[in-house]
Formats: structure tokens, sequence, C-alpha cells
């Protein structure tokens, strides 16, 4: 599956939440400054074109969805970033975490548990 750039994620991010929208109500659920609508529609074609959303055409509009859910993309992400910055390594992945971010002993038993029930 091919990564998403920050501005197609930010798009998908509001497509996941709304489960369909219209170009417009995307803009509208976007934070900051309001994006040209030209801009944010070319993004939404750059998505269909890689395969992350369809649409349903609503008069003279397109009505946009995703094709792909949140969790199949966290998951490819997820798994690519491992690779990519740990090796492959869940191991490294979680040591390295647990250092930058302080993990409490609390939070890594709570992780472990979470893993075990996964794997049962």
């Amino acid at each position: 599956m091919k990564e998403l750039t920050r501005a197609e994620e930010e798009v998908m991010q509001v497509l996941w939440d709304l489960e369909s929208a219209f170009v417009r109500d995307i803009i509208n659920q976007l934070s900051g400054p309001e994006p040209a609508y030209s801009t944010i529609s070319t993004i939404v074609r750059i998505l269909e074109e890689k395969g992350f959303v369809g649409h349903e055409s609503v008069g003279r509009s397109h009505k946009y969805h995703p094709l792909v859910s949140k969790e199949e993309y966290t998951s490819s992400f997820m798994k690519g970033f491992v690779q990519k910055y740990f090796s492959g390594s869940y191991q490294q992945m979680v040591s390295f975490f647990t250092k930058e971010d302080n993990l409490s002993l609390q939070e890594l038993e709570q992780l472990l548990s979470e893993l075990k029930d996964k794997k049962s």
C-alpha cells in the first residue's frame, strides 16, 4: 500500500471520520486557515487515483468515501515504519519509545497485557 503525504493523510482523516463527504464538507472539517477548494479537490482526486477514495455522482458534484479503512492504512503504515526505522523489530521500537517517552511500568504492563490478549 502506498504511503500518503501529510496533506493526503489529513484529508483521509476527515473522510474516515465523516465516512462520506463533498469537498466543501472536507474543507469545513480541516483545522487552520481554510485551504482553497481547488487544492482539496486535487488532493481528493490524487487519493482516488491511488485507490484510497471512491466517489458517487450527486447531480453535478461528487461525494467521496474511503475505499481503504483507517485500520488497514494504520497497519500498513506501522509495518513500514517499523521496518524503515527499527529494522523490522517491534522490540527495538518499544525499547525506543520506552526510553524516549519515559513509559511507566504500569503503561508497559498494560501494553504487554493487550499484546497477550490479541495473541489469544
